[in-house]
């Protein structure tokens, strides 16, 4: 049987937890910043847990993370 693919662009974007779970970036910190505040880039900045609803597909796109 052949080796399943990862889905380079989940690689990209999706990184393993200890427990098993999968971290991710927050969106809208990229362009038009000058009229979002310092605290809501601030926040943004900081990694989030996948929501328990996507984890069976994440697990599916990198089958060896």
């Amino acid at each position: 049987m052949s080796k399943m693919k990862t889905n380079r662009g989940a690689a990209k974007r999706f990184r393993r937890t200890g427990k098993g779970g999968f971290k991710r970036a927050q969106s809208h910190l990229n362009h038009i910043l000058t009229k979002k505040k310092s605290k809501r880039k601030r926040q943004l900045g900081l990694t989030e847990q996948v929501h328990e609803a996507d984890v069976k597909s994440v697990k599916r796109m990198l089958p060896y993370s």
